[in-house]
């Protein structure tokens, strides 16, 4: 089912279209397009619109950007891309299964457990979602290569030693259990985890929310150098601009479940279009 090597030149490696997630009945006030809703809510049957017809592209070795207040749907996105949510319509494709063709939506628990385990790396914002707690640093990191598949003991370790050192976490914690670890490590822990089968693109939630200022730093540090040196496409939600302004070539901005503006980060940056997007580069200045 998964290519093991897909020609990509000018294709996306994520191909997201259209994507509608609703919480309730639906009626025929808020089956169209343009529905008037309050906010995201249908104010005739209470279903909640968390997502209406988002669509992005992710290519290689980019970084693209959501960014949004809390409610606007740009985590219910991520959630739908990695399955842990199942969207009402749309698709998401990548070229490395069947060159693309297939919507991973469609596919089986089964396929998309292996899809899930191959070829994206999900990062929580809360680490407890991310990692198991009770065990350690280098369990949670081996757990993740034997549920791909991998059974040679001796490679597992040297690949999960290999990346606690690259995510800065001294091997003398490798024993040690996230539950133990501040924040910004159970995060670095995560993103280590997410790694292991080498996906080739990484799911980042609000990976720096709640964290100080510094421990920030080192994960966004972070997050830049591995898309340096191991070419990792990434989608990272925020909504911080600061932190999307930092990492994202290309950035969404959602509001009550839309994308409301899209476009290089930097012109976002300069000159915002829609009013929602001017008060948050404002915020940012």
């Amino acid at each position: 089912m998964i290519d093991s090597a897909p020609r990509l030149d000018e294709m996306p490696f994520l191909t997201v279209e259209e994507i509608s997630c609703s919480f309730g009945p639906g009626c025929a006030s808020c089956a169209s397009d343009e529905a008037e809703l309050e906010r995201n809510l249908c104010p005739r049957c209470g279903t909640i619109h968390a997502l209406r017809r988002v669509s992005l592209d992710v290519y290689p070795g980019e970084i693209v950007g959501i960014v949004g207040e809390s409610g606007s749907g740009k985590s219910t996105l991520m959630r739908c891309i990695c399955f842990d949510q199942q969207p009402t319509t749309g698709s998401v494709s990548t070229p490395l299964v069947e060159g693309g063709t297939r919507n991973l939506l469609s596919c089986s628990p089964e396929q998309k457990r292996a899809v899930r385990n191959t070829v994206f790396g999900m990062v929580y914002q809360n680490p407890w979602l991310g990692l198991r707690m009770d065990f350690s640093a280098l369990s949670n990191i081996a757990e993740q290569m034997i549920a791909a598949g991998n059974r040679n003991v001796e490679g597992m370790l040297a690949r999960a030693y290999s990346l606690l050192e690259q995510v800065n976490i001294p091997l003398r914690r490798a024993a040690d259990m996230p539950r133990e670890f501040s924040g910004g490590m159970q995060q670095r822990v995560q993103i280590a985890k997410a790694l292991s089968n080498n996906p080739p693109i990484l799911l980042l939630d609000e990976v720096t929310t709640g964290l100080d200022l510094s421990v920030q730093a080192t994960v966004l540090d972070l997050i830049l150098r591995l898309r340096r040196e191991l070419e990792v496409s990434m989608v990272v939600v925020s909504h911080d601009l600061a932190v999307i302004r930092m990492l994202a070539q290309r950035t969404s901005v959602m509001l009550d479940g839309r994308v409301i503006e899209h476009g290089l980060t930097d012109q976002i940056l300069e000159d915002p279009q829609h009013r929602y997007t001017q008060q948050l580069v404002h915020s940012l200045l």
